[in-house]
């Protein structure tokens, strides 16, 4: 099932079948197929016919295919219309006729990877093209691609940026790039709470046992929690009047704020 607005998408390796049911049994809200990245270049057919083999019209995942200038694309362009096929995922997205291209091979909806200086710098219109939903941020080979060093403040100008045009081009947040560490469930929930702190509504896993911590990122924290629910009384105990709440003026937007704080612990 693809959720209407995901928080996880979880990788699994095209040229791996063993993994793929495993993979969306793992608890993560998607699951992307991939047969970039994760695929050596001798297994690159295998791995397309092996997704085949396996897609059925009950499934529903979204699959990685290989960048536009690769000489596998057009023959992964094949796979966009297939049952089961939820989407597609476009790697080192750089123009918009990239975009168009795998539009007209039948892809419900697609996902750029903004993950090269070219592709942020078209990142506008790319994000208008039609067919896309969401726009996905590859920060390691973004960082690669323009030489920088570190995942924080480093690249805190340009999460931003894939903020903000996604909301100019009404998308959904867009979503963040994988956390590297497997074992470290602290260090994957910080990293996902940076990235919704930062309006990002998702991000990429690479294991299973990053689900659990950035689903638990996504969600507010205590202080967070309490802070709305004494917000919102002391909202309906004024009845309209101006209000103050430690020292701070309640007005509308805090009210909004509050409510979606609580909207989103239901979840």
């Amino acid at each position: 099932m693809i959720f209407s607005i995901p928080r996880s998408y979880i990788f699994v390796p095209g040229n791996r079948p063993d993994r793929f049911d495993k993979a969306c049994q793992a608890g993560a809200d998607v699951t992307i197929i991939d047969l970039e990245d994760a695929v050596p270049y001798a297994e690159k057919a295998v791995a397309r016919a092996a997704i085949i083999a396996w897609l059925t019209a009950d499934k529903s995942v979204l699959i990685r295919i290989n960048s536009a200038d690769s000489v596998w694309f057009h023959d992964d362009l094949a796979l966009c219309r297939l049952p089961g096929v939820a989407g597609v995922v476009l790697p080192k997205a750089e123009h918009v006729d990239d975009i168009a291209m795998v539009a007209d091979a039948g892809a419900q909806m697609i996902l750029p990877l903004i993950e090269s200086a070219q592709g942020f710098w078209n990142v506008h219109a790319i994000a208008h093209a039609p067919g896309v939903q969401r726009l996905l941020f590859g920060s390691i080979d973004f960082q690669l691609d323009l030489g920088i060093e570190g995942d924080n403040e480093e690249l805190l100008y340009f999460r931003s940026q894939l903020v903000l045009v996604s909301r100019i081009a009404g998308l959904a947040a867009p979503v963040d790039g994988v956390s590297t560490a497997i074992d470290a469930p602290e260090s994957v929930e910080a990293d996902t709470v940076r990235a919704r702190r930062l309006g990002f509504g998702a991000k990429l896993c690479i294991h299973p046992k990053q689900i659990a911590p950035i689903h638990a990122g996504f969600l507010p924290n205590p202080e967070e929690l309490a802070w709305a629910q004494r917000v919102l009384e002391a909202a309906a105990l004024a009845d309209g009047a101006a209000v103050a709440l430690d020292g701070k003026m309640i007005d509308r937007p805090v009210i909004l704020k509050a409510e979606k704080i609580l909207n989103a612990s239901a979840t």
